[in-house]
């Protein structure tokens, strides 16, 4: 995990319109930026759901909410229009950004090994700098946790692992 107080890295991604999306145009907001494995899938599907569900008190909070996997663009578009998800979700194919955020790497399922996404989201602050890092989450309540935590004011300064 990146630290908090850390600068966070720039990214540019299409999203599920195909549309370019830079963290940098986000400036003077908060943002939510959390990294799931793949569209579609129940886990992945319950965190999309409930961030969704979130969306108007992360608003009222001037907080904004990007979710990013490795699944192409036509995926994330199908999952977007499935679940009516109407936040950025971006395609990061090759884990470039993942990678730049710490949660890209080898993974195991089944025996088998293979590179994939890491369920960690961090809280960026309007200056840019990580305010929260959430590592290894449990993709039921989390955005819940996440907007718990900034209106309580702890995500500021805060690392968590939510697999406690």
């Amino acid at each position: 995990m990146l630290d908090v107080g850390e600068e966070a890295p720039e990214f540019e991604l299409p999203n599920q319109r195909g549309e370019t999306v830079r963290l940098s145009s986000f400036e003077g907001q908060r943002v939510v930026v959390y990294f799931y494995p793949r569209a579609n899938t129940t886990g992945c599907t319950t965190e999309a759901c409930e961030f969704r569900d979130a969306r108007p008190a992360f608003d009222e909070r001037d907080a904004v909410v990007v979710g990013i996997s490795d699944d192409p663009v036509e995926d994330l578009a199908a999952f977007a229009d499935e679940y009516d998800l109407d936040f950025h979700l971006l395609s990061d194919e090759y884990g470039e950004v993942a990678t730049l955020y710490e949660s890209y790497g080898e993974k195991r399922l089944f025996d088998n090994t293979f590179d994939g996404v890491f369920r960690n989201t961090y809280v960026i602050g309007p200056d840019g700098r990580i305010e929260a890092a959430y590592e290894d989450v449990t993709p039921e309540g989390h955005a819940e946790e996440v907007l718990a935590d900034l209106t309580a004011g702890s995500a500021d300064s805060r690392t968590v692992s939510s697999s406690q």
